[in-house]
């Protein structure tokens, strides 16, 4: 069975949905550019080809392997209880036949390549300034070719959590537009690659201690924040057509509560951090944005405005207390924050979509899909990091982080005509 068969889009449905997935990359160049800004300048060139090749790989990896394990006219299914389970896709390899596929099916398969891209720009940023390049090649390969694959089968196509309504009554299934498959399993991959690379050299000088190392261009970090808004609108009324089975008649409401989560995000940590430093901070505000953005894509297409604008006022205040909850008492050294602002608010969205659905037992199907993502995905990804990381270590040597990843890895420096750090600084 096609996955994408039960989903029929009337044409100008189709056209429109297109049209939406098309425009939905500019999020990735918003992201990147916050990875970028709120990294050290020395690493900015670095951050940002890194950015590139990423997404290359994964989309290649994608197209050869991946994707025959995200959809396909069969899957790999087992039983329990008298009830099937479909575990994992079995399509062609190498997209064979893909032209000869529905046209919903080809459009199913470029949100996925986008969505795949998504994924390793979010982990990828939260390595900043001490993630080798070729290490975050073979994370993104790996998410690429197996993780992802697998839990978008899950998630968007006849997967075991799509079927929860069917087999047990819990609602419609799992509810994800694109929160859990893309936000969350970023912000967990952003967490495994963190544990294991480990803090930026002097970020934790002592236990219980912790030095400020803010990004270098709060510019970046919020003009990308703005460009985000662009494309976070587009993907998630295109993620509400797709898998949400939304009219195009219902997508503005979606819109209007994505603008009005990221607004009321934005304005709960304007105010925490001007009560707690005295001054609003750029960079957790703009994570804050980024943290309503991230809520909307799991709750948008389900919630009213009133409900949407409680969804980001939670995102909103959660996000800067749990950076630095993250930061000063577990010593996580998280630059870009995507743990909190992908990971920690994507699964508020999932479970928050559950409130505000109308469908009974909805909430107890959400929560099923947050614990597979936390007891099955999130150690499934840090086990396959850590055997990688045996193999091609995912963090540089201690001089390359002292010179910088700009001229460790590439031999030039993102800004040459400015002396953009002291070495007096690391002894």
């Amino acid at each position: 069975m096609d996955p994408y068969a039960a989903l029929p889009l009337p044409q100008s449905a189709f056209v429109l949905a297109l049209s939406l997935v098309l425009v939905s990359p500019l999020a990735l160049a918003g992201v990147a550019l916050m990875n970028a800004g709120l990294g050290r300048s020395r690493s900015a060139a670095q951050s940002m080809l890194g950015t590139l090749a990423l997404i290359a790989v994964a989309v290649i990896v994608f197209a050869l392997i991946g994707a025959m394990f995200a959809y396909g006219d069969t899957g790999y299914t087992f039983t329990v209880a008298g009830r099937p389970w479909n575990w994992i896709g079995a399509g062609s390899f190498a997209l064979r036949g893909f032209s000869a596929e529905t046209v919903q099916t080809q459009l199913g398969t470029l949100f996925q390549f986008i969505a795949v891209a998504f994924v390793v720009l979010i982990a990828w940023g939260s390595g900043a300034d001490r993630l080798r390049v070729a290490a975050g090649l073979a994370a993104a390969a790996i998410l690429a070719a197996l993780i992802f694959p697998m839990l978008s089968y899950w998630a968007w196509g006849t997967g075991w959590l799509t079927q929860l309504g069917l087999n047990f009554s819990l609602g419609e299934g799992f509810l994800d537009p694109g929160a859990a498959t893309v936000h969350v399993l970023g912000g967990l991959s952003a967490l495994a690659i963190v544990w294991i690379a480990g803090p930026r050299r002097g970020k934790f000088p002592k236990e219980g201690l912790s030095t400020a190392m803010p990004g270098h261009n709060a510019v970046y970090v919020l003009f990308g924040g703005l460009l985000a808004l662009v494309g976070f609108l587009a993907w998630n009324m295109a993620g509400a057509l797709m898998w949400a089975d939304l009219p195009p008649t219902e997508l503005v409401v979606t819109a209007v509560n994505t603008l009005l989560e990221a607004a009321c995000a934005l304005a709960a940590t304007f105010a925490v951090t001007r009560i707690r430093f005295g001054k609003p901070d750029a960079s957790l505000c703009a994570n804050g944005w980024m943290a309503g953005l991230v809520t909307s894509t799991a709750c948008a297409a389900v919630a009213s405005p009133l409900e949407a604008l409680l969804a980001g006022l939670v995102a909103g205040l959660i996000t800067p207390l749990l950076v630095e909850l993250l930061e000063l008492f577990l010593s996580i050294d998280d630059p870009s924050g995507a743990i909190t602002v992908h990971g920690v608010c994507g699964l508020w969205g999932l479970f928050a979509a559950g409130l505000f659905a109308s469908q009974q037992g909805q909430v107890l199907a959400q929560l099923v899909g947050i614990a597979a993502l936390l007891g099955v995905i999130f150690p499934l990804v840090y086990f396959l990091f850590w055997a990688v990381n045996l193999v091609l270590p995912f963090r540089v040597d201690p001089d390359g982080e002292r010179i910088g990843m700009d001229l460790h890895e590439l031999g030039g420096s993102a800004y040459p005509e400015f002396v953009v750090h002291r070495d007096d600084s690391y002894r």
